[in-house]
């Protein structure tokens, strides 16, 4: 007992040593979390400023849109160094000037949250879910000072702290900037823990798993051996993991009722959050897990220029999101086949999902992937109530991004021996990724030269695909892995592409009608009513049908409508059902050549 408390006094007494020493100190405590409430402190130390700019975060690491997260912030308070108020100004919602001070000013305030996602907060009886940019104010000056954090865990939980912080003691962490502070999330719970050691070019690093969850041990044993195989595959790609700081990588998983699905990367952890359990949806969970880890080299070291440093004033607008993002979806896909945890049918789905959207999305006319990227303050989760008409003008550059790679995964093992997707990923990790050197488009297109030998090759595709708006031929490449791009229903007569669903018995145009789809050339928009087809009323799924069913494509029908209240009739011309599909030439009714087979297996197989 007596060394315990000797223990307990050290540990106290070098918590508070460095709360003396460091600049900028966090104290956030829940004592109300049961309305989702946090209690927060804040205080700066050595202000040299007459006032003291204090500001929330306008936006945060992984996401590329604003999200104002002074809306949630209230009972702010300030005091100096001796506990006397300060007097607090608002130049702007998201800033509080602190003036009259005596070169300390500590800051109190209650934080809601209630969204236990990659972005925002999330504090209840169970867990207290915190997205740093969401959770701490910062001052102007600081920016470079280093910070300690202390978390007050609530009385009677047996809740841990993960996180990606440097570990003083349980509860104090420490981080040496601001930025490596707003990117490490943390969570406080219950959580069930699980590690293992892995080795990278003789130094061995720590992979972790903090898991929050109310399923069993044997689904969560599950859970961490797929997770290890991905590790695994995900290594194999690059032939080393990053020099992890502190020399671990935490997966930080929150599986509960009160999650919203979501998945966030950051510098050496990984945020991943579900409503759903692993009973019913590992597979999912896990094909999060295989994206958000492959981030830990593309975007976090090998990074844009447009994003370093991370502006958490405003918006944050990238070229290179096809790469940053797209690249990672198309890996997280394949990473999750190599590893043995998805079957040869799933990946070719996910793969023709994605490329059956591209193909016939209309957005592909307005915008090239990098003008796609650049949307992304517009599109990734922001907030708008304004209708934008983004059916029609937007592919996401996650979906683009992926279709991208496919094709020069494919071109790259087809034209050039021994060279893949992985070789050039390789190629980008030692030039930008390993020195930690901030990338530009341009980069990208000579580090392809550079790879290839082919300058005209890497030009062509760059100025083509990436830069332009033409899609790469998909059929041809897909072949030499005895694979099939094909319509998924041949000859079978269609309206097309129709945000279409049936409330109370109507059929009911949920968005923007597709440019060129057959009832856009009509001019049905969204809201309207399709009352029949074909003189037959249209109620269900299953009258639309049997309607479709007796026609072929190209034929023309009557249909009956209500636009803007008014009850129109027309005539529409059908056309093939125009979804696509990847299948293996042996649904296909063939048999793979063993030169196509070994393409697939190099391809899609395991890399150990």
């Amino acid at each position: 007992m007596r060394t315990l408390c000797i223990w307990i006094f050290l540990n106290f007494w070098f918590a508070g040593s460095l709360w003396a020493q460091s600049e900028v100190n966090y104290t956030l405590a829940f004592p109300n979390a049961v309305h989702h409430e946090a209690e927060v402190t804040a205080a700066f130390r050595n202000v040299k400023t007459p006032v003291l700019e204090v500001r929330m975060s306008r936006s945060s690491p992984g996401r590329y849109a604003l999200h104002e997260f002074a809306k949630n912030v209230y009972n702010v308070k300030a005091v100096n160094g001796q506990g006397k108020p300060l007097s607090i100004t608002r130049p702007n919602p998201h800033q509080w000037n602190v003036s009259n001070h005596d070169g300390t000013v500590k800051i109190t305030y209650t934080l809601f949250g209630d969204r236990a996602d990659g972005t925002y907060n999330g504090i209840d009886e169970q867990h207290a879910h915190l997205n740093m940019p969401a959770t701490v104010m910062y001052a102007s000056g600081f920016e470079t000072s280093p910070v300690t954090v202390n978390f007050s865990i609530p009385a009677g939980k047996n809740w841990t702290i993960a996180t990606q912080l440097k570990s003083v003691n349980e509860t104090t962490f420490t981080a040496p900037d601001l930025q490596y502070l707003m990117d490490s999330p943390t969570e406080l719970s219950n959580f069930v823990w699980h590690q293992w050691p892995v080795n990278s070019k003789g130094k061995t690093k720590t992979i972790r798993i903090a898991l929050h969850h109310a399923g069993t041990e044997a689904e969560a044993n599950h859970y961490t051996e797929a997770t290890q195989r991905i590790v695994a595959q995900a290594q194999a790609v690059y032939g080393e993991l990053p020099d992890y700081d502190y020399g671990t990588y935490t997966f930080i998983a929150c599986y509960m009722p009160q999650a919203v699905g979501d998945g966030m990367e950051h510098r050496n952890s990984t945020i991943v959050t579900s409503t759903h359990p692993l009973a019913t949806h590992s597979r999912d969970h896990l094909a999060t897990v295989s994206h958000e880890y492959f981030h830990s080299w593309n975007v976090e070291r090998i990074r844009p220029k447009s994003l370093e440093p991370f502006n958490y004033a405003e918006a944050n607008m990238s070229g290179e999101l096809w790469l940053a993002e797209g690249f990672t979806s198309y890996y997280g896909d394949l990473l999750l086949h190599r590893s043995k945890n998805s079957t040869l049918d799933e990946v070719l789905a996910s793969f023709g999902n994605e490329l059956n959207f591209v193909l016939n999305a209309p957005g592909k006319n307005y915008f090239s992937p990098v003008e796609m990227s650049m949307q992304a303050p517009f599109v990734d989760a922001a907030q708008s109530i304004d209708p934008v008409n983004r059916p029609n003008t937007y592919i996401s550059y996650y979906t683009y991004g992926s279709v991208i790679a496919l094709a020069l995964d494919l071109e790259l093992r087809q034209k050039f021996k021994n060279l893949t997707l992985d070789s050039y990923l390789q190629a980008l990790w030692q030039a930008y990724g390993i020195p930690e050197k901030p990338y530009v488009l341009t980069d990208l297109q000579t580090t392809l030269a550079s790879l290839t030998k082919n300058e005209t090759f890497a030009r062509n595709f760059f100025q083509e695909h990436v830069y332009g708006k033409t899609l790469a031929d998909y059929k041809n490449p897909l072949t030499a892995a005895g694979l099939v791009l094909r319509k998924s229903q041949p000859n079978k007569a269609s309206l097309g592409l129709v945000p279409l669903t049936f409330q109370d018995s109507q059929a009911v145009i949920t968005n923007y009608t597709f440019v060129g789809s057959p009832l856009y050339q009509i001019g049905l928009d969204k809201q309207d009513v399709i009352l029949s087809l074909d003189n037959q009323p249209i109620k269900s799924w299953e009258d639309l049908a049997a309607v479709l069913v007796k026609h072929q494509p190209a034929d023309q029908i009557t249909i009956a409508y209500k636009h803007l209240g008014e009850s129109r009739k027309s005539i529409v011309t059908l056309i093939e059902n125009p979804y696509w599909e990847i299948v293996t030439v042996e649904k296909a009714a063939g048999k793979p050549t063993k030169a196509q087979q070994t393409f697939r297996d190099s391809w899609l197989g395991s890399k150990l």
